[in-house]
C-alpha cells in the first residue's frame, strides 16, 4: 500500500524499542491506527512536539497490508492543546476525552462525526478565557461523555432524574458552544456522566483510569 497523509489526533504513546514510540492516532479517513514512530523519543526527534496527547497533526505512514503497525514518517503539528495543559483540572479533561476515545474507537473504522465531536469539544475549551474555564470543563465532560457513547451505539437508557433527562435532550440538538448558557457545575449532569460513564466502562471490559480522577476534582 503506497504512503498516506491523514488529518489525525494523537490519542496515545508509549515506549517502544530503544528511542521509538508506539503512537496511537485517530485519522479522520482511515479511523485509528496504531504506528511506530523512529527516534521520537530522542533529544532531537525528527516529531518535536506533534506527538503530544490530542494534538492534532497531518501524519505520514507507510503501511503495509495485513501489518499490525505502520510505519509512521512524520507529523506536522496543526493544533495543540499545550495552553489547556496548564491546568491540572484541564489535563485530566483531556486525560479522560483521549482515554475514551482510544477505548472505544475501533481499528480502522472511519468515524466522522466522532471526529467533529473532538474537533467541537477541543475546539470549545480553547476558546474559553480562565475564568471561563472551570464550566467548560464540566461542560466538556459531560458532552463528551454522552456523545462518544451516542456515536459508538451504547448510549443506555437513561434511568436518571428528570432534569438529567433534559440536559441530555438538550445535549443531542446543541452544539457544545451553544451551551454556556446554562450553570455548569461539577454537580450538572454528574448523575448522568454517572450513568454512561458505567455504560462505557461495561462496553470495553475494564474501567476508565481517568474517571477517579476526574472524581477527586
Amino acid at each position: 500500500m503506497p504512503a498516506r497523509s491523514s488529518e489525525a489526533y494523537v490519542l496515545r504513546t508509549y515506549p517502544y524499542k530503544e528511542g521509538d514510540l508506539i503512537v496511537s492516532f485517530f485519522t479522520r479517513d482511515q479511523g485509528k491506527l496504531r504506528g511506530a514512530a523512529k527516534r521520537a523519543r530522542r533529544m532531537k526527534s525528527p516529531f518535536g512536539a506533534a506527538l503530544e496527547r490530542l494534538s492534532r497533526v497531518r501524519i505520514a505512514y507507510y503501511q503495509r497490508e495485513n501489518a499490525e503497525l505502520v510505519r509512521i514518517d512524520g507529523a506536522e503539528l496543526m493544533e495543540s492543546q499545550f495552553a489547556l495543559s496548564a491546568s491540572y483540572e484541564a489535563g485530566v479533561v483531556l486525560d479522560y476525552i483521549a482515554e475514551v476515545s482510544e477505548q472505544l474507537l475501533p481499528p480502522a473504522e472511519p468515524n466522522e462525526r466522532f471526529y467533529r465531536l473532538l474537533n467541537a469539544v477541543l475546539g470549545d475549551l480553547r476558546a474559553c478565557a480562565d475564568e471561563r474555564l472551570p464550566a467548560a470543563l464540566w461542560r466538556a465532560v459531560t458532552y463528551f461523555t454522552f456523545w462518544s457513547a451516542r456515536l459508538s451505539g451504547i448510549l443506555p437508557e437513561l434511568k436518571t432524574g428528570e432534569a438529567d433527562r433534559q440536559l441530555a435532550r438538550a445535549m443531542a440538538v446543541t452544539p457544545v458552544e451553544a451551551l454556556g448558557g446554562l450553570d455548569w457545575t461539577r454537580a450538572t449532569g454528574l448523575e448522568l456522566r454517572r450513568a454512561v460513564q458505567r455504560e462505557i466502562e461495561s462496553h470495553i471490559e475494564r474501567r476508565l483510569a481517568t474517571v477517579a480522577l476526574l472524581e477527586a476534582l
